[in-house]
């Protein structure tokens, strides 16, 4: 009998086993069918199941999401968009399984405070900066779920003096800023003619002039959006994970600066940001998380 978690990101589905300490192995993912996502998340649910009964699911999804629906509508599945029923769908594949659901930066923060940054604080906030943003909060030593399962969807945060349109319609965004893919398409308008985040951290680990720009573009507006949401919330601690979080000081020299410059409150003056230690998997462990304490907290019946 095992325990898996699935990640429905922006480009990939990862499935994974977990097991009781929220260690997560056997992870296969998948990129994004546009034609038929679903056919695509079922096939890798079924190849690492194997053979194995299914006792729980825990499920963590790029927004908007309605987790009491048991909904999401992902920003970049056109398919998707008017909504999803993961949760049934799910459970059409593995009868009888315990099925759990949040958005992906709810998953994030559960991971960062079970077995990474936040551990051991009742109070903080966890970002992922990848192809495009999001977050979770700590409050009070809890998970803030909100109405419909999206509170801590900081990627949407708005960007003072920058109208850059997102895909969510609006403008500003930060995500439509300072995400991967958004950071790649400005760089790309400046004349940059690579193709990805990573080879554009490099270019500008290298000094090259608009991917060094690029970076600081988005480092401003990801340490403008800590801070905003650092006075909202009343935290001092905040981890940003993600593979584009993971572009060394391009991105981390302008995030801190815009820190500094903006975190003059005396009580978020001492604000900490600093780099995941968790793996690129982080929102997997954190779906990990949700289908453990289900399981758990069944046992307890």
């Amino acid at each position: 009998m095992v325990v898996l978690a699935l990640d429905i990101g922006a480009t990939k589905f990862a499935v994974g086993v977990v097991d009781p300490d929220y260690t997560v192995h056997s992870v296969r993912r998948a990129a994004v069918a546009v034609d038929d996502p679903w056919a695509v998340c079922r096939e890798l649910l079924l190849a690492v199941a194997g053979d194995n009964e299914v006792r729980a699911v825990g499920i963590g999804s790029a927004g908007p999401v309605d987790v009491p629906a048991g909904v999401t509508r992902p920003l970049n599945f056109p398919r998707w968009r008017d909504g999803f029923p993961i949760v049934d769908r799910v459970r059409s594949v593995f009868s009888g399984a315990a099925v759990r659901f949040a958005i992906d930066g709810a998953c994030l923060v559960l991971a960062e405070h079970r077995v990474g940054g936040l551990r051991g604080l009742d109070n903080g906030l966890a970002l992922t900066v990848s192809s495009g943003v999001g977050g979770g909060v700590l409050a009070d030593g809890r998970v803030l779920r909100g109405r419909t399962g999206n509170a801590g969807h900081i990627g949407h945060i708005i960007v003072p003096g920058d109208e850059t349109p997102c895909a969510c319609g609006g403008f500003g965004c930060v995500e439509a800023v300072a995400g991967g893919m958004s950071t790649v398409r400005w760089a790309r308008s400046q004349g940059w003619t690579g193709a990805t985040g990573i080879e554009l951290a490099q270019a500008a680990r290298d000094g090259e002039p608009v991917a060094v720009a690029a970076m600081a573009r988005a480092g401003t507006a990801l340490g403008r959006a800590v801070c905003s949401a650092a006075a909202l919330l009343d935290v001092d601690r905040v981890v940003i994970g993600g593979g584009f979080a993971d572009s060394g000081e391009p991105l981390w020299g302008p995030l801190r600066d815009a820190v500094d410059r903006h975190a003059g409150l005396e009580f978020i003056d001492a604000l900490h940001v600093s780099l995941s230690t968790l793996p690129e998997g982080a929102t997997l462990v954190g779906a990990g998380v949700l289908a453990i304490d289900e399981v758990a907290w069944a046992g307890r019946g």
